[in-house]
């Protein structure tokens, strides 16, 4: 048996269920039958982007040694809700969709993403097939990071079945990881959407202008329609005194309780469980087929409206990298909120020079030190897988 799952169906059957999952499916009694073979089609076509993901993502890695890039890589299948947002708001079909596995990487500054960019277009194994500059051309709303879309390219013949496989890799610095993640994070404490422009307009604005702040530091392009440095740090300034930000971020780090009910043995997969109470859950899988697995029951119950959980499965090299690549669900926006001070006091910001957002550090001996994240956060302990 494969070590990675394949896809089980037609393709046929994987845009058929696209177009369902694109409107309305409902676990009932009646259509319960129908809605888990809709659900199941949908995931046995992402769980077969799994292997093309950690390809590619060893890919990358590989280029970072080799180029002495520091910085961290993680990797995702896309989120079920996040497959059915995009299916119903464009026109895309979920057979054409280029990140339903995707790879990050994390570099200490911009100087690094650009190295590494240009590294992958000369010596990738894969094809990029198209690339999104929102470094150069931040998007409207302050986004910035380099995307490139990646085609899996097979070096075996056993991998035949995965080729094609698309998989998109953002690269970016940690400064803008710490701008995308601290608005995912307020999004999550305050039940918005703030990422997909849906909420507190005045965050959104927020957001925005620190954006520009951060791009100056980085000396790259601005975001468009943003005022001059004398008029947006005033408007910063505003907009942090009437939304106490600086404190709401703060909040968001004392209401995050971390739930750690996983062993010192290293894993291959966390799920992390993002809970109405703020506490995050972490499993530990070392299989893909359970890891998977206990994604897709999840998500189901999630959209059987039997859970209010948000989810999401991650690859990371090591346990104590799952923090400073994922600090949205652990309320880790200490960067952000640095930035965002200096910038309301009308200093610049500075560039990931030291570790801020490391709140997991190993001790000078093989197992990690655990402590500091244990007297921070509850302790939640349940059977190993």
């Amino acid at each position: 048996m494969s070590q990675y799952p394949r896809l089980e169906y037609s393709m046929d059957d994987v845009r058929a269920a696209g177009k369902s999952l694109a409107g309305p499916v409902y676990f009932t009694p009646q259509n319960n039958a129908e809605a888990i073979g809709i659900f199941s089609v949908a995931n046995s076509w992402r769980d077969s982007h799994i292997y093309p993901m950690r390809s590619i993502r060893a890919s990358v890695r590989i280029a970072m040694r080799q180029t002495s890039i520091r910085g961290d890589m993680a990797a995702r299948p896309k989120r079920m809700s996040s497959i059915r947002r995009k299916l119903a708001d464009t026109t895309i079909r979920l057979d054409q969709m280029q990140d339903l596995g995707g790879c990050r990487a994390i570099l200490n500054d911009i100087d690094g993403v650009n190295r590494l960019v240009e590294r992958v277009r000369e010596r990738s194994p894969h094809v990029i097939r198209k690339e999104w500059d929102y470094i150069q051309k931040p998007k409207g709303d302050g986004y910035r990071s380099h995307h490139l879309s990646m085609e899996f390219t097979p070096a075996r013949k056993e991998d035949e079945s995965f080729a094609g496989r698309r998989i998109e890799l953002q690269v970016r610095t940690r400064l803008q990881h710490s701008w995308a993640t601290a608005i995912e994070a307020v999004s999550l404490y305050r039940n918005q959407d703030l990422k997909h422009h849906k909420g507190d307009g005045d965050w959104l604005r927020l957001f925005e202008l620190a954006s520009a702040e951060f791009a100056q530091v980085e000396r790259s392009p601005l975001p468009t329609g943003v005022p001059d440095r004398a008029e947006r740090i005033k408007e910063l300034k505003d907009l942090n005194a009437r939304l106490g930000a600086v404190s709401t971020l703060e909040n968001i780090k004392a209401a995050t309780h971390f739930a750690e009910n996983f062993t010192h043995d290293r894993g291959r997969y966390y799920l992390l469980r993002y809970r109405p109470d703020h506490t995050v859950k972490i499993e530990t899988y070392t299989g893909t087929f359970s890891a998977t697995g206990a994604l897709e029951i999840a998500e189901r119950a999630i959209e059987a409206g039997e859970s209010q959980e948000k989810v999401v499965l991650v690859e990371v090299d090591k346990i104590d990298k799952l923090v400073s690549t994922y600090p949205n669900y652990f309320g880790d926006v200490s960067l952000f909120i640095r930035n965002l001070q200096l910038a309301c006091s009308g200093k610049s910001g500075i560039e990931y020079t030291v570790a801020p957002q490391e709140v997991v550090r190993p001790r000078e001996v093989q197992q990690p030190d655990y402590g500091a994240l244990r007297r921070r956060y509850t302790r939640w302990i349940e059977p190993r897988r």
